[in-house]
């Protein structure tokens, strides 16, 4: 339980409860969790959230309960969970953005998910995974076949949906290209692993921690480089024209404006990382003009979470995306700020942790 915004540490309770399932919506029984940086990133504020509340928003588990209107999920089956439900109905929806739907969105932040005893608590982006059961919108609750391990399940919830899908939906990336991405952390891993699925001829991840580049290379990355070395590895790989596509994981003024430097004319800057709401981006009027780059914001990899998800898994089957590799580290509650404190440090020891309860 993240007890007020800008706490660094989550409180281990045993006395919080859901709320009771309404009509459309469905409780599950959480078996795996992700921990990811936007959990952080909710828990210093820079992304929305309320508190006191749960965090956790990359899970899977299994359906207890249905609400009286759910036809298309029964208890016993295992699901992924959504921070997007689709409500199939709205503007966002109906024009094939479903990623942008807000309809639950909305919800979340009016909606408590839990209670302490008569105190009503949140759920992070209306779930709160960090927690033995959750209720969410049965839209939110994405059916896996059974053969499924929660925990690979749990990834493609957020960061791979989010970092493969930033390469086959919003970048569309074709085959042959050349590719840069900024950041080697768990989402940096899928946009890795997505762009040589793509077909990338050239991938260069860049991470100032050089005990990462192995681990980069290792998910297919073709060179690696600390952010220092890249303009030379740019001249050396593209005969200083840039990249074809530049992706930026990490969210800050200055890896966005390196995605604009290194992508060539006409190329593609895919901005995936979560930034500050008041972090401010510079570009002249004339050099907007003249390069004719596109630059294109990629929320949850663009994802139509209920038909990507299967793709995911699909790739997963064909051993073209490796998911159990992504897992560093399996911990229990007690060690959940213990894992949050390796992801803040940017530890080299984790790619993905992931919370396993039994």
């Amino acid at each position: 339980m993240l007890n007020a915004i800008g706490d660094d540490k989550l409180e281990l309770r045993d006395d919080v409860t859901t709320v009771d399932p309404g009509p459309h919506e469905v409780r599950i029984r959480v078996r795996a969790s992700g921990v990811c940086h936007s959990d952080l990133s909710a828990m210093d504020g820079t992304l929305p959230a309320l508190a006191p509340g749960v965090v956790g928003h990359e899970g899977a588990g299994e359906i207890l309960q249905v609400g009286s209107a759910v036809e298309h999920l029964a208890p016993g089956d295992h699901v992924t969970v959504s921070f997007v439900p689709p409500c199939g109905a709205c503007p966002s929806c109906l024009r094939g953005e479903p990623n942008l739907c807000a309809v639950h969105a909305i919800a979340a932040f009016t909606s408590p998910r839990f209670r302490l005893g008569e105190n009503p608590l949140f759920g992070y982006a209306g779930l709160g995974t960090f927690a033995e059961e959750v209720v969410v919108p049965a839209a939110g609750a994405v059916k896996v076949d059974p053969d499924v391990p929660f925990e690979t399940a749990a990834l493609v919830a957020c960061g791979v949906l989010t970092g493969v899908g930033a390469v086959l939906n919003t970048a569309q990336v074709r085959p042959g290209s050349t590719v840069v991405i900024i950041g080697c952390g768990g989402v940096g891993i899928s946009v890795i692993q997505g762009a040589r699925i793509a077909g990338a001829t050239t991938i260069v991840a860049v991470d100032p921690v050089e005990a990462k580049h192995e681990t980069a290379k290792k998910f297919g990355a073709t060179h690696a480089t600390i952010p220092e070395g890249l303009e030379e590895l740019k001249q050396s790989v593209t005969a200083g024209e840039g990249f074809d596509y530049a992706f930026d994981i990490v969210g800050l003024p200055g890896t966005i404006r390196s995605a604009w430097d290194h992508a060539r004319r006409g190329g593609s800057v895919v901005i995936v990382g979560a930034g500050k709401a008041d972090a401010m981006v510079e570009f002249s009027a004339q050099e907007l003009f003249l390069h004719d780059k596109k630059i294109l914001g990629s929320f949850y990899g663009s994802a139509h979470v209920h038909r990507d998800t299967g793709r995911m898994l699909g790739f997963w089957r064909a051993g073209l995306l490796d998911l159990d590799g992504m897992i560093s580290r399996r911990i229990g509650f007690a060690d959940i700020n213990d894992g949050l404190d390796l992801l803040r440090r940017g530890s080299t020891e984790v790619i993905r942790q992931v919370v396993t309860l039994d």
